[in-house]
């Protein structure tokens, strides 16, 4: 596993859920961090897994310390360059699905997605098969195809 290149996957993971530029940058660094001072990783070949729940871990315990609500709206309010009349729709119309997906939902969806992380490795994450993982994409998908069908229909 390449750390610089997942440098850069684990800081946009934290941004997008945490929207803070300085926070995504402090908790990536204690990420790696913790990672590297821990032998753990090396035992168990699970090194991205690893990683990806200490990364979990430190934003889970930033928003208990500060109470904050995820926004999942800010994080696809990205400006767009001449964005014609139906894309900006089809852009509304599918935050407006996104946010209507818990946290857990939002989640899987940018690792598999967004970071590209393996579905082995998010299976681990969340303690269920790939199989299992494979069936809750699958579902999420169909839920905002549904939705986004569903304001346009």
């Amino acid at each position: 596993m390449n750390l610089e290149e997942q440098y850069d996957r684990i800081y946009k993971y934290l941004y997008f859920r945490l929207h803070d530029q300085h926070t995504a940058e402090d908790l990536t660094q204690e990420s790696f961090l913790r990672f590297i001072g821990s032998r753990t990783y090396q035992d168990e070949n699970r090194q991205l897994q690893y990683l990806y729940t200490i990364a979990r871990n430190l934003c889970s315990q930033y928003y208990r310390d500060k109470m904050i609500v995820f926004n999942f709206d800010e994080m696809l309010d990205i400006p767009q360059v001449e964005e014609s009349e139906q894309s900006l729709l089809e852009r509304i119309s599918l935050i407006d699905a996104l946010q209507k997906l818990s946290l857990e939902e939002r989640e899987m969806l940018l690792l598999r997605y967004v970071n590209d992380v393996p579905v082995p490795v998010i299976s681990r994450l969340y303690h269920i098969s790939r199989f299992a993982v494979y069936r809750r994409l699958k579902k999420i998908l169909k839920k905002i195809k549904d939705e986004m069908e569903g304001e346009n229909g």
